[in-house]
């Protein structure tokens, strides 16, 4: 089971970026995170990938078909601006669950809307790095059940 998960803008600045809403982990410190809690299921393969530019996020949805059973999303703020992302996620045809860190729905009014929700199988906010951690539990349920 190949599982892709993808960081959006600003979260490399992780650990020191607003550590009061997103944590003093390291995106680094997350993907450890995510490995070691899954480090005994030798059939998945995570792979990470973050970047910053809209267009870059998209070209990698794309490159992933046929190369990925699962993908997790934190797409930062396009998930609230992006609806090439969200077409993006409609096209490859491949289990999304989408992710924050923070509850998006306890800030700003203009973090409520999501244009990924509706292209993913899930959505998962408020648990920290646990949102990412029970969003690769949905993905291997998800695909169980196919």
């Amino acid at each position: 089971m190949n599982i892709l998960i993808i960081n959006g803008p600003n979260l490399n600045l992780l650990g020191t970026r607003e550590p009061h809403i997103y944590g003093n982990m390291t995106l680094n410190d997350i993907n450890d995170k995510i490995k070691t809690e899954f480090s005994k299921n030798k059939d998945i393969n995570f792979e990470f990938y973050q970047n910053n530019i809209e267009g870059e996020i998209i070209n990698k949805l794309h490159d992933s078909i046929s190369k990925v059973d699962g993908i997790i999303i934190n797409a930062g703020a396009y998930t609230h601006t992006s609806l090439a992302i969200a077409d993006a996620i409609k096209a490859v045809q491949i289990p999304t669950v989408e992710v924050h860190l923070s509850n998006i729905y306890s800030r700003e009014e203009v973090r409520h809307k999501s244009f990924l929700s509706t292209c993913c199988i899930g959505q998962i906010s408020g648990f920290g790095c646990y949102s990412y951690i029970l969003a690769v539990y949905a993905i291997i349920k998800h695909l169980k059940n196919l």
